[in-house]
């Protein structure tokens, strides 16, 4: 991907330098013209179109900004409050992620969601297991997290 986004920079500049005008505008254009090109000869590459990936890191960033919107509408609720009533515990969230990347990604992810926080993960990266602040509604609010969570991550390492 590195290799992608440098070779479309190189077309934008000889674009840039062939029109012989030094102006923002000319080395969009060609920009948009090596991403044409690079989209043209995407077949001759080992690693995936990098534009298709930007848009994959781009999708997760807003999951990302949703679960946090309404994790913290859910804290605010249990803040509000008069009486606290929670049910603490811990269960295990299983993943079929592979990789360093992808479970520490997934990790911090889920500690995102409301009361949870992730206590440990097993020696294979397989079992994750969560601390949560109200079982009856945390439990499946990180598992629905985690599913989106997941495929997301896929799409971002994985193409």
């Amino acid at each position: 991907m590195p290799i992608q986004v440098l070779m479309n920079l190189f077309i934008a500049g000889l674009w840039m330098f062939l029109q012989d005008e030094a102006s923002f505008l000319t080395f969009f254009s060609g920009y948009l013209v090596g991403l044409f090109i690079l989209f043209c000869l995407r077949r001759f590459f080992h690693k995936p179109f990098y534009l298709f990936t930007f848009l994959a890191i781009g999708k997760l960033f807003l999951i990302f900004i949703y679960e946090l919107l309404i994790s913290s509408l859910f804290v605010i609720k249990h803040i509000v409050r008069p009486k606290i009533n929670i049910k603490p515990g811990i269960f295990r969230v299983e993943t079929d992620l592979e990789g360093d990347l992808e479970i520490t990604l997934l990790s911090l992810l889920i500690c995102l969601t409301p009361g949870s926080v992730v206590m440990e993960v097993t020696p294979d990266a397989k079992t994750l297991f969560v601390h949560a602040l109200h079982i009856p509604e945390s439990k499946p609010s990180v598992l629905k997290s985690k599913a989106v969570f997941e495929k997301a991550i896929k799409d971002v390492t994985r193409k």
